[in-house]
């Protein structure tokens, strides 16, 4: 007859999930940050596509993909790796602001998801994808500067989550 003993939790952890649960979340959160990856390098290309063409067509193409890509794969998977990645954090004794690398993992996470936000807004993205008013060429080459910037962003946080360097964070508490 097996026992199953309850497993400490460390001190300031919420929770401490089983193996099988924190390698499900791990795999949901590696899954989801490498797929946005690669959906932030489809929209620089596809940027740069529609910036650099003098086909009107293909540029009106490009925006049109452009927003099935966002809508699409962009928002949820943005969202899935940031709530699986604050899951796994919460669980584990890294926690969520104990590790430099963690935090800024977290931080780069919430200013892609902001980047998109900002720029590419449902407004905007339809204007483009309907063939309206063409952006400006100052407006497509921000465009690709701020998805230029996202993907710099997500590799920042993959390279953090390999080499984990040291260094925790010291929360001052303030004096009474």
């Amino acid at each position: 007859m097996s026992t199953v003993q309850a497993r400490p939790v460390a001190a300031g952890q919420w929770w401490r999930p089983s193996p099988p649960v924190r390698k499900t979340i791990t795999v949901v959160h590696v899954v989801a940050s490498v797929a946005l990856l690669g959906e932030v390098w489809g929209l620089v290309l596809l940027n740069l596509t529609a910036t650099l063409t003098g086909d009107g067509a293909l540029a009106h193409a490009a925006y049109r993909l452009m927003n099935v890509l966002i809508f699409g794969g962009g928002i949820p998977l943005s969202l899935t790796s940031l709530a699986s990645g604050v899951a796994l954090a919460t669980g584990s004794p890294w926690g969520l602001a104990r590790h430099y690398w963690v935090f800024a993992k977290l931080l780069l996470n919430i200013a892609v998801i902001l980047a998109g936000m900002l720029l590419f807004t449902p407004d905007a993205m339809a204007d483009a994808s309907a063939g309206g008013a063409d952006p400006s060429a100052r407006d497509q080459w921000w465009q690709v500067a701020v998805v230029s910037c996202q993907l710099a962003m997500l590799l920042t946080a993959a390279t953090l989550s390999v080499f984990k360097p040291r260094g925790r964070i010291r929360w001052r508490r303030a004096r009474p």
